[in-house]
This record gives structure tokens, C-alpha cells and sequence, in this order.
């Protein structure tokens, strides 16, 4: 589980009903919802809850930090609670389902000083693709 919640009200962050109930869709474990996959679960639970005040604070979590967005192959922007702990993603080819995976050891080394052309390098992304066990089995 996340602590996004908590991580917010660590922060002093305003917890509206309607940024409170987007956190609480978005806190937890593998979760890359899409922003109308957080507006449909959002107002499921609280239903005057407008698209635009999804999508405005989903553009501030991810402003703050708190939020990562995720893009993989063109596909819609995903949101991932998971700010705090390094983690890479594994995402199916088939259906798009992403999940968080922590690989051991440090992808910085994987990049030898030749291939780094001067740069500092401060962060690495990879990106593991393959299919899941459903897109597998259909």
C-alpha cells in the first residue's frame, strides 16, 4: 500500500473532499490509473466530482512530487502513487497493464563512462516490456 494519504498530510497539503477522494483512488499498490480511469472511480464514490477538478489535481500531485506520470508506448498518461521508493515498471505489450518492479543493483553502472558523452547522469528509467499471464493464456 502506498502512504500517499499520510505522505500528504505530512505535507500540510488541503485535503478537500474532492482531492481527498482522488488520493484515496490513487493510493495503493501497482496503481497507474489513467485520469478517467481516476475520474470514474472518483465519482463512484464522491459523483459531483467534476473531470476538471480530477485532472487539476492530478496535475498538482505531480507538480508537488508526490505523483509520477507515467507514459508508455503512446498510450494514455498514467499516474502512479509509488514517488518515493526507486522502482522501474513492467508493463504487458498486449493490454497495458503496469506493474512496479524493483530490479537489484544500480542501472547507472549499466552505462559505461564512454557511452555517457560528458553528461552527469542523475536518474535512469527502464522500462521492461513483455506479456502478462492473461494477454498469455487469450
Amino acid at each position: 500500500m502506498s502512504d500517499l494519504l499520510e505522505r500528504l498530510r505530512d505535507r500540510g497539503w488541503r485535503l478537500t473532499a474532492q482531492r481527498r477522494v482522488v488520493a484515496e483512488v490513487l493510493d495503493g499498490d501497482h496503481v497507474h490509473y489513467t485520469a478517467d480511469e481516476v475520474h470514474a472511480r472518483a465519482a463512484a464514490r464522491l459523483p459531483e466530482i467534476a473531470r476538471a477538478t480530477v485532472y487539476n489535481t492530478l496535475s498538482e500531485l505531480v507538480s508537488i512530487g508526490e505523483v509520477i506520470e507515467v507514459s508508455t508506448d503512446g498510450r494514455a498518461k498514467r499516474y502512479d502513487p509509488n514517488a518515493r521508493r526507486t522502482h522501474q515498471h513492467l508493463v504487458c505489450s498486449g493490454c497495458g497493464t503496469i506493474r512496479d518492479v524493483h530490479p537489484s543493483g544500480d542501472p547507472l553502472a549499466g552505462l559505461p563512462e564512454t557511452e555517457r558523452f560528458g553528461f552527469t547522469v542523475s536518474d535512469a528509467t527502464i522500462t521492461y516490456r513483455g506479456t502478462c499471464p492473461q494477454c498469455a493464456a487469450g
